[in-house]
């Protein structure tokens, strides 16, 4: 606005100074006669076109500027005045006020309404509260620089205030809250570089705002100054038609509570910096590029049109403590309070967390992302505690945590992501335990997730906890290449009972500390190592489904058969279990190899029998011996070809016996047949086929004895060999 008055005498004020001189007393009254020109009023007008100014400078005004209920058509501009009392404005109906380098005790303003810009700019203090309540400014209010310094009440009250255009207020200093609730903007609120301190309460009150532009609670553009705020900026149902920045902001909590916390509200943040419950952006919501907060933020039940954006911020509940990097011992944790809460709220676009350093529980209970989302190279820290709660988390596209590190437990039963969950090269160490029987929780939990595409626990992905997966879904590949799981404090290692995947790739780095559970899991392809197999736990394999292997067994590898049977037999520990037997017969049969899956089949009645044996004190060596009969004479059943070779062996045996003991007397004395041992033989060991020789011809001592011998074993090997042959004897259990 203009300069000053051509007939001020004295020099310059300084409005700041508590102790002006004599010649700058003005009384305030004066201001409105200056509008009078019988009374020596003098206006300008700027351009012919506009609203004339009353122009006051270097003046210490006294009495009351008393423009109440008053229509005033005239732009009011005071430059390095100082006021003796609060300028009283309400009900009142200006042109527009400038106050520039002026020192205010405070302004009364409700229902003030105001044609132009409402401006305290220049380094202006306003040394009480600024009551703009139910105002109407057609143009912006603008703080810039401006320093608002009560003594008691809120430092800008300024309930249900209406601007036209926007909010101005880069680089201000407001040592009380700003209550703005129900404030309508037409334009931007901006708050760049600006110091909100009211660490007792709260710093912004904004319940219900809504800005038609963007809310920026950044860093000073030109300065780099942070915006600062020293208590809680409550912005519950606010409305902000773009974008809502805290960019590189710097949020620390209330220190003192209007209620007590209350004991059986579990979802109560006591200590949060930023409250938006059932906000809505329509833009971006940025708290990146360094944004600090000492406490909760907190965003629930928000509607985000574009991406929350986390990269390079930093949310510390620690007070300092927390490293963010692995030690030996204990460290920090777990902390009493969330450091995120998003609980239910949906974010149209992404959520990009990288880089980002947390230290206390990430809650996002059915928080809906349509984007992806981005946790790469990020320090999530809640030791002994849940690092993420994500119950029925939902994720259109990407979950990525690559080079993740993790201290705490990470919870997404029920999740859904759309395309990969993508953990390849992260670190989960320190998980949680249950409150009711401190037994440990895992240190990944999916149960009953919903991945689309690839799960990707790779190289040199570790996991000092358990991974549970019971009933996930991961519509193609699970993979552990190169993984590390399990620790030696947890009982599991990984729990995937019930999974469904195409590709399930276990080949891990070492072998699993703890138990693996694989029951009633299905994949199309299985990939797997001997570290796998040499497990410190058992490995539970009751059900487990798999189509065939990644490396398929070729058809003369006899010495791949024995090393997988032999990583059966480790993986569970020696204890008998039918199913992955059979499964493995079942797999190589598919693939055309019989005669592997033979030797799978044979396998798996030998250990049955050693089971049965085991478990049969008086019985057990007859139970081996009839074991072993089977498996050398006809592999089980499995083998009907080796029927064949013990009958010719017995046939020549025979031969050779009845060959040699005298020649036998004939049953019947009217036939005369000539004595052949080899049709003889022949005829006790094939049953129903008669070659005339077993009837005509009486045996006696030892040979009767090898006569109904014979006569078993030919029952038994014949109808082998003709089931074999016949493909009738094919036996699966």
């Amino acid at each position: 606005m203009a300069g000053r008055d051509t007939d001020e005498v004295g020099g310059v004020l300084d409005p700041h100074s508590p102790d002006p001189p004599a010649w700058a007393v003005m009384q305030a009254a004066d201001v409105v006669r200056r509008v009078d020109p019988e009374n020596g009023g003098v206006l300008r007008r700027r351009r012919p076109t506009t609203v004339p100014v009353v122009s006051v400078s270097d003046r210490y005004l006294v009495g009351p500027l008393d423009l109440r209920a008053v229509e005033f058509p005239y732009l009011l501009e005071f430059v390095r005045c100082r006021f003796e009392q609060p300028p009283d404005v309400r009900q009142a109906r200006l042109a527009g006020v400038e106050f520039r380098d002026c020192w205010l005790p405070g302004l009364q303003g409700r229902n003030l309404r105001s044609d132009n810009d409402l401006q305290f700019v220049g380094g202006t203090v306003i040394a009480g509260s600024l009551d703009l309540t139910d105002g109407e400014i057609h143009g912006t209010l603008v703080l810039s620089g401006a320093t608002l310094a009560p003594t008691k009440g809120p430092a800008l009250h300024g309930d249900r205030l209406h601007l036209a255009g926007a909010l101005l207020a880069p680089n201000l200093v407001a040592r009380g809250e700003v209550r703005i609730p129900g404030l309508r903007s037409g334009g931007n609120l901006n708050f760049a570089g600006a110091h909100l301190d009211n660490p007792r309460g709260i710093a912004m009150n904004g319940n219900g705002l809504q800005v038609g532009g963007n809310l920026h609670l950044t860093a000073d553009p030109r300065t780099g100054t942070p915006f600062r705020c020293d208590g809680q900026l409550f912005l519950p149902s606010a409305r902000v038609d773009s974008d809502f920045s805290l960019r590189g902001a710097r949020l620390t909590p209330r220190t003192e509570h209007s209620r007590p916390v209350p004991p059986d509200d579990p979802f109560f943040d006591p200590n949060a910096t930023l409250v938006a419950d059932r906000s809505r952006v329509d833009g971006n919501v940025n708290l990146d590029r360094d944004f600090t907060s000492s406490g909760t933020v907190r965003i629930v039940n928000a509607h985000i049109g574009g991406s929350l954006r986390l990269s390079h911020a930093r949310v510390d509940l620690s007070g300092g403590q927390e490293t963010f990097v692995e030690q030996d011992g204990a460290g920090p944790g777990p902390y009493p309070d969330r450091a995120l809460h998003l609980d239910g709220t949906e974010v149209r676009g992404g959520i990009d967390a990288r880089d980002a350093r947390v230290a206390g529980q990430i809650r996002l209970v059915d928080v809906k992302v349509q984007g992806s989302v981005l946790f790469d190279r990020a320090v999530l820290s809640n030791r002994n505690g849940d690092a993420i709660e994500g119950r029925r988390f939902s994720v259109g596209g990407n979950l990525d945590g690559r080079s993740l590190l993790v201290f705490g437990s990470v919870l997404l039963p029920g999740a859904k992501v759309g395309a990969n969950l993508d953990l390849r090269g992260s670190r989960f160490v320190a998980p949680g335990s249950y409150a009711r029987d401190s037994s440990p929780k895992p240190s990944l939990d999916l149960r009953v997730s919903h991945i689309g595409r690839d799960l990707i626990c790779a190289e040199p992905f570790a996991a000092h906890g358990e991974i549970r997966m019971r009933r996930a879904e991961i519509l193609r590949e699970t993979n552990f290449h190169g993984a590390e799981l399990g620790n030696d404090r947890d009982l599991v290692a990984l729990n995937a009972f019930g999974i469904q995947t195409q590709e399930l790739r276990l080949d891990v780095a070492s072998p699993p500390r703890g138990r693996i559970d694989l029951r009633h899991a299905r994949c199309a392809f299985l990939a797997d190592n001997e570290k796998f197999w040499c497990a410190q736990g058992r490995i539970e394999l009751e059900d487990f489904r798999y189509d065939a292997l990644t490396t398929p067994v070729e058809l003369d590898d006899d010495a791949e058969i024995e090393r997988r049977l032999r990583w059966l037999r480790a993986g569970m520990r020696d204890v008998y279990r039918p199913g992955p037997y059979e499964q493995f017969a079942h797999m190589l049969r598919s693939a055309g190899n019989e005669e592997h899956a033979a030797t799978v089949l044979v396998e798996k009645q030998r250990r049955r029998y050693n089971a049965l044996a085991d478990g049969a004190r008086l019985a057990a060596p007859g139970i081996r011996l009839w074991s072993w009969l089977q498996r050398w004479m006809v592999g089980y059943g499995y083998r009907p070809t080796r029927a064949l070779a013990w009958l010719f062996a017995f046939l020549i045996a025979g031969t050779l016996w009845f060959s040699a003991v005298p020649v036998p007397h004939e049953a019947n004395a009217d036939d005369h047949l000539v004595w052949n041992p080899v049709l003889y033989t022949l005829d006790l060991l094939v049953p129903i086929v008669d070659f005339g020789h077993k009837n005509k011809w009486t045996v006696d001592g030892p040979s009767q004895w090898i006569s109904a011998v014979f006569i078993a074993l030919g029952w038994i090997l014949a109808t082998t060999v003709a089931a074999g042959i016949t493909r009738m004897l094919r036996r699966t259990s």
